[in-house]
């Protein structure tokens, strides 16, 4: 790449009338397809910033920078920053305003097709990111089955995902997403956010969340693979009790419910994750006897 100029200012995310305008003087047009919306808030840009809690040092993953509003004010905390960006005329400017700085590194690529076991090589990496809409649950469901997942994760994602990753057991929005990320992560709802936040608005709520990585994550004893497919049968069978749902898995599924502590007609989304845990560990060890 040509080397970076670094002199094109920021827009300010609290005006949004220099974000448009800065979008038109560079001839850009928001995708729809990429989900770009983007941040036009102070006082979301601050809390996304505090919540994620990185000080001068730590090593921060960000998917879909955008314009390099919230990468400024993370770089800005002197951290060491990882971008991923698949829009090659947004990953251009980012090179042009911070390619000559050696806390900044670009990787033009979707972020579903990133290397990541390379970009969390170790233990103690932060996510923070304004997530686009269309990937947030399957990225994050596979950044958790890391082998070494970022330490915590600040993301702003649809509200109707951050309920559902929030979810406790026998509630609506209960189930297969709400599973597999706090088998792994603590889930806090930080701030519910207007799409008047955001340019051009999207027509959704959205949510900023912080994940905290469990000390002891739920299913350490439990293959992963095998723990997704268990689960997902499982849900498909939704509306039958798991004594029912588990009958190819073993030929009698109550000693398996019996032995994990599980009342014989229970149904998949009355399970909390290490419940599902221990219910796979048994299934696991019938098999074997």
């Amino acid at each position: 790449m040509d080397t970076p100029k670094n002199s094109f200012p920021l827009p300010d995310p609290s005006h949004p009338s220099e974000v448009r305008a800065f979008l038109r003087a560079e001839g850009f047009h928001p995708s729809r397809v990429l989900g770009q919306n983007f941040l036009i808030d102070r006082n979301i840009l601050d809390i996304v910033v505090a919540a994620a809690g990185v000080a001068a040092g730590d090593e921060v993953l960000e998917v879909g920078p955008g314009l390099g509003v919230l990468t400024g004010a993370l770089l800005a905390k002197g951290v060491r920053l990882v971008a991923v960006e698949k829009d090659h005329r947004l990953a251009a400017w980012l090179w042009e305003r911070f390619g000559g700085r050696p806390d900044f590194t670009l990787h033009e690529c979707d972020a579903l097709d990133a290397d990541w076991p390379s970009l969390c090589p170790g233990p103690g990496r932060v996510l923070v990111s304004n997530l686009p809409y269309a990937i947030a649950a399957r990225l994050l469901v596979g950044l958790a089955a890391l082998p070494t997942p970022p330490e915590r994760m600040v993301v702003t994602v649809q509200r109707e995902v951050a309920d559902r990753m929030a979810a406790e057991p026998s509630t609506a929005d209960y189930g297969l997403l709400s599973i597999l990320i706090q088998r792994h992560y603590a889930v806090r709802v930080v701030k519910h956010v207007s799409p008047t936040c955001f340019w051009p608005p999207p027509e959704v709520q959205s949510t900023v969340c912080r994940l905290d990585l469990r000390r002891e994550s739920c299913g350490n004893a439990a293959d992963e693979e095998e723990f997704r497919r268990i689960l997902r049968m499982a849900f498909s069978r939704r509306r039958k009790t798991l004594a029912r749902s588990l009958r190819g898995e073993t030929p009698d599924p109550a000693e398996a419910l019996s032995g994990a502590g599980i009342p014989a007609l229970a149904r998949p989304e009355d399970l909390s994750p290490d419940q599902w845990d221990a219910l796979v560990r048994h299934l696991a060890l019938l098999r074997r006897t």
